[in-house]
């Protein structure tokens, strides 16, 4: 499918381009108390080898704008400072070398809060993103569209982009959120409507594994088939990484962009003679940072599981209790069930288990 994006304007944190026909850029956002930099370096270099390009992390108090410094220092992708009720942490962010902020207006405070941010901002040459989520809209605007609906988010969007420009400040991103999907697609159809700044898109509190992946499909998917969004983050209450995961697997269904191996795995059926269900994790789970956009099958049984394996990089069909390995639609050999996954693994030259 061809899909014609939306020209936006092009902002840049750090090095990665946003907007302006630039790449579709894999967001995430970590889970560690960013006070402690030990923990949230770690988990930033893992969602950085899966493929994450901009990370935010929450500052909380003074103490996580502080630790910005060090743990910039220790990364090499854009580090955004998520910022709520208190403008003076948005500062300190700055300052400690945030790369960009995203503050929520619904909660950051009055016109004057919103100034002191922008021009530090402007100082600095970083970017914000204008953050509404419908479970934090202004109460004026609430009352007014009797609830936290698309037009009350929208408005409140156009609200702050207003603000800024008017103050003169121009990097500036935005993303419209609610935790289902119908709000989300309405306001950011509106809102694309209504401005060229680049949109960041999601479902905000998609929820766990399941749930958060249907959703977040669903929305991203369909705003990103209609040319809308610039940056996108698949929200799950999971490990981060799995989010840029599900994010590049977006991506790659709508052939906007591939990133890492293509998994093709049947859904198995009483054809099916080996352990497949196992086999297929135990892949996933060593090659969740493998970069190399390879076409991997899995395949339970004889029907389908020789040609797919066939038209793949690389892949299984599986017998009793033994698999055939192809790679390039030549046969290899036939291995042991016990060791489908070291032989796989072998030739993509990935050590068994690697994280």
């Amino acid at each position: 499918m061809r899909i014609e994006r939306k020209e936006t304007r092009q902002i840049r944190l750090g090095p990665v381009k946003v907007g302006g026909g630039a790449p579709i850029s894999v967001q995430s956002m970590t889970n560690t108390d960013t006070r402690d930099v030990g923990a949230t370096v770690a988990q930033i270099r893992r969602l950085a080898r899966a493929g994450c390009e901009i990370v935010r992390v929450a500052v909380v108090d003074a103490e996580a704008a502080e630790a910005l410094a060090r743990i910039k220092a220790q990364i090499e992708i854009p580090l955004v400072a998520d910022i709520h009720f208190d403008h003076r942490l948005a500062i300190a962010s700055i300052q400690a070398g945030a790369d960009g902020l995203r503050i929520n207006p619904g909660n950051i405070g009055g016109k004057d809060r919103v100034n002191q941010i922008a021009s530090c901002a402007a100082d600095h040459g970083v970017p914000i993103r204008i953050g509404v989520n419908a479970g934090s809209l202004e109460k004026d605007l609430v009352t007014k569209y009797n609830g936290a609906t698309a037009e009350a988010m929208v408005e409140s969007a156009l609200r702050h982009i207003s603000q800024l420009q008017d103050d003169g400040f121009g990097q500036i991103k935005v993303s419209i959120k609610a935790s289902d999907v119908g709000r989300t697609l309405s306001a950011y159809r509106s809102l694309s409507e209504k401005t060229d700044l680049p949109l960041h898109v999601g479902v905000t509190e998609a929820g766990s594994l399941f749930s958060g992946i249907v959703k977040s499909s669903l929305g991203i998917g369909m705003l990103l088939s209609e040319g809308i969004g610039d940056t996108i983050r698949v929200s799950l209450t999971r490990d981060p990484v799995e989010e840029v995961r599900v994010g590049y697997e977006i991506l790659r269904a709508l052939d906007i962009r591939r990133h890492g191996p293509e998994i093709i795995s049947c859904p198995t059926c009483g054809r099916c003679e080996i352990d497949l269900f196992s086999i297929v994790e135990q892949v996933e789970r060593a090659l969740m940072t493998f970069p190399v956009p390879l076409k991997i099958a899995i395949m339970g049984c004889v029907v389908n599981g020789p040609g797919e394996a066939r038209e793949a990089d690389i892949g299984i069909a599986g017998g009793r209790g033994v698999g055939i390995l192809f790679k390039k639609g030549k046969r290899l050999r036939k291995v042991p069930e016990n060791r489908l996954v070291e032989a796989l693994l072998k030739e993509l030259g990935v050590p068994p288990g690697e994280k």
